[in-house]
């Protein structure tokens, strides 16, 4: 079996002591691809490092929707730069609209979402898309011409059917985190992931949250080794070998970002 977290924040502060036992016990798991996520320029450039001092490890830039407001157009410069001189960078985002917490004004997380829509096309970058209550307004902005042939996932995936047939049909892949594992919180994830269609499923950890089960009940922080729980829950609902799964969404990952 081969796994491939498609999404991880590994240069969170919370790995520093014991980092690289974190990426062993990854590996111990059959982990044997992580995405690092960056979300501004600082985590884009500590994700590019890793992933330029491991094999195993790819690397995106991004600007995520709760800091919008300190998205500049220096600021998507930098990251272009960044992803025009590193090979390992294979993807743009985490971006979308975040209207649940509000970190920064709707006007300001469109504008920011736009911008880099417009820089990853230009770089030919897939994108790594956050949706939150958006309430159908990112999918309106996708749709209004900027979704042509463009290559993504939908990250951590909790909408509705509707959005997620949405966003099939526009070629999109669908990220499946552990909440899928939770009892309660997971039921409506749990009927959805059976009809997406397999080609179009990548797993991911959203580490370090989103603990899976049953790790969330030893461990609080979230971590590239728990993917597996998540591959395993898939299988188990999907009627599906586990070791086929994997590696069947191995395969939509390289689709996705390229291969190692």
């Amino acid at each position: 079996m081969r796994l491939f977290d498609s999404h991880a924040h590994i240069d969170d502060k919370c790995y520093e002591k014991d980092f690289t036992r974190m990426l062993e016990r990854a590996e111990d798991h059959s982990v044997k691809g992580i995405m690092a996520v960056g979300i501004d320029i600082g985590t884009s450039r500590r994700a590019i490092n890793f992933a330029e001092t491991h094999d195993h490890v790819l690397a995106s830039v991004g600007v995520h929707p709760h800091d919008a407001t300190n998205c500049s157009d220096e600021t998507i410069e930098e990251l272009v730069r960044m992803a025009q001189t590193h090979s390992r960078v294979r993807a743009w985002g985490e971006t979308g609209l975040d209207f649940n917490r509000m970190y920064a004004p709707v006007e300001d997380q469109e504008m920011c979402f736009e911008k880099q829509l417009h820089a990853a096309q230009r770089l030919d970058l897939p994108m790594i898309f956050h949706e939150r209550d958006s309430n159908g307004r990112l999918l309106e902005i996708l749709r209004s011409g900027n979704a042509v042939e463009r290559k993504a996932v939908v990250h951590c995936f909790s909408g509705t059917r509707e959005e997620m047939y949405a966003y099939l049909d526009m070629g999109f892949f669908i990220g499946i985190t552990g909440i899928l594992t939770i009892k309660k919180r997971g039921v409506y994830l749990r009927e959805l992931a059976v009809d997406i269609p397999e080609d179009r499923i990548l797993i991911e950890t959203d580490a370090p949250y989103l603990t899976p089960a049953p790790q969330k009940n030893k461990h609080r922080r979230n971590e590239p080794a728990f993917v597996r729980s998540v591959l395993l829950k898939l299988a188990e609902i999907r009627g599906r070998d586990p070791e086929e799964l994997s590696e069947t969404i191995w395969q939509n990952t390289e689709r996705l970002f390229g291969k190692l």
